[in-house]
């Protein structure tokens, strides 16, 4: 299933993973580790390469051979989680890790790198390699997009990977259409009146307000959504009030809502601010509803994933949808474009925890699949080209 020669990048793969692996960074701050990718894109021979936004990098490999200008894509920041692996080789920063599995995918495409410039045979037409900042935030998937370098470059295709614990290592997964949700950051902040809480009534109370709106939010999803479409809304922070005998005068909630299909989304985004604003006023309070829409559905292309499937019989299986957000889905507005998990999960070794836990781990071999994957996608894309 691997080939040898991609098996022989196992210890490099595991410096790589391990070496980023201490080094994590914030997006848009990854300047130790943007210096690290494009060092070791040069010591591999690629003399095409491209600083982005600042911490992003683009390499681009050429072939003589006729084919398609193909993108693969890593995310390269990490999270603020601080570490709890046991690793010898943890974060040397406290609070910060790579607890997504960013280090595994950059490690992963500068294996890919490597093995292309040692087998420029196997290249057809155009790889194009983006190391992409700022995945959890704010989304450096767009302010790549809108430097409008992919499409000089002529990128007619994307893909991007996740490793992913809830998939048993050897595996990947996909599907075609709709994977992975469109998501926004809700905030709603209640404004009343203060007044001392022995005379309630000469006040206007954010906190009774607030309850009413929790409660008359639930009823988006019980009662204006159907039952078949997947939503998810969720308050995770509510914050007000001054001293336990003041009316508060202010409430701010923040949350998360998901949804697969834009139209069901939007439809969310009217009922919240209706709802809010007029549960409010009915309690004597006004409501600003905010929302900071953050990424697109991963939508799969069919071909693509139809591609996968056949290269990958042996090891492939179909994934369900999932409600978490990937910004891989903003180059897919632009073009084209496949993402795939790649299975780390080992019951063994305990490396069972999952993504943003600060125990999440993986055995770096499991990486090798997801080089010989993209290696294989260059010829299978490239079939009817």
């Amino acid at each position: 299933m691997i080939e040898l020669e991609i098996q022989e990048l196992e210890e490099l793969v595991t410096k790589m993973r391990r070496d980023l692996h201490q080094i994590p960074e914030l997006g848009l701050e990854e300047f130790q580790t943007a210096k690290y990718i494009r060092e070791r894109l040069a010591s591999f021979g690629i003399t095409e390469i491209y600083e982005v936004v600042n911490t992003g990098t683009i390499a681009v490999i050429r072939s003589e051979r006729p084919g398609k200008t193909i993108a693969y894509r890593s995310d390269i920041d990490a999270l603020p989680v601080e570490e709890q692996t046991g690793y010898d080789f943890a974060s040397k920063t406290s609070g910060k890790m790579h607890a997504c599995g960013h280090d595994g995918h950059m490690s992963t495409l500068l294996g890919f790198a490597g093995y292309l410039t040692n087998h420029p045979e196997k290249v057809r037409g155009t790889i194009v390699l983006v190391f992409q900042p700022a995945e959890e935030g704010p989304g450096g998937a767009q302010l790549i997009v809108d430097t409008g370098i992919l499409q000089e470059l002529g990128v007619e295709e994307i893909v991007g990977l996740h490793v992913f614990p809830d998939l048993p290592a050897g595996k990947i997964s996909c599907r075609p259409g709709p994977m992975m949700a469109r998501n926004a950051e809700v905030t709603i902040i209640v404004k009343g009146l203060s007044s001392h809480g022995a005379q309630p009534q000469q006040g206007e109370d954010a906190i009774v307000a607030t309850g009413g709106i929790i409660s008359g939010l639930s009823s988006i999803l019980a009662r204006n959504i159907s039952p078949l479409d997947n939503v998810v809304l969720t308050f995770g922070t509510i914050h007000g009030g001054e001293a336990m005998n003041i009316i508060a005068q202010e409430v701010t909630l923040h949350g998360t809502m998901r949804a697969f299909d834009d139209k069901v989304y939007d439809e969310v985004v009217r009922r919240i601010d209706l709802i809010a604003l007029e549960i409010a006023k009915g309690y004597g309070c006004e409501a600003e509803v905010i929302f900071n829409h953050m990424y697109r559905v991963v939508d799969n292309d069919p071909r693509m994933v139809g591609a996968l499937e056949k290269l990958a019989a042996d090891y492939y299986v179909e994934t369900p949808p999932y409600l978490i957000a990937e910004d891989f889905s903003m180059y897919q507005t632009v073009m084209p474009g496949m993402f795939f998990f790649l299975g780390i999960r080992d019951e063994e070794k305990g490396y069972t925890y999952p993504l943003h836990s600060g125990k999440m781990k993986f055995d770096e071999k499991h990486l090798l699949l997801g080089i010989q994957t993209f290696v294989n996608l260059i010829d299978a894309l490239n079939e009817g080209k």
